[in-house]
């Protein structure tokens, strides 16, 4: 998974919530998806698990939920 492209998305201000940016995103299809991936294990902040559907994010972190990596960025 290290060698996977960050995919840049765009948010409009930071900072944002992660289960917000997980939609946002398109990792996750709605907030009970998203929490079940942050309940599972399955996303991680910057290379850390992160299992805090309310954990803040700003522009250049990195998420990445099943080998994809998503950066927000503000634009």
């Amino acid at each position: 998974m290290s060698g996977a492209p960050i995919m840049d998305v765009p948010i409009d201000s930071e900072p944002i919530r992660i289960g917000q940016f997980l939609k946002l995103a398109g990792l996750a299809e709605d907030g009970g998806h998203a929490r079940e991936l942050l309940e599972s294990g399955d996303v991680t902040l910057n290379g850390r698990p992160e299992n805090r559907r309310g954990a803040q994010l700003k522009a250049g972190d990195v998420v990445a939920v099943a080998g994809h990596k998503v950066r927000p960025t503000i634009g």
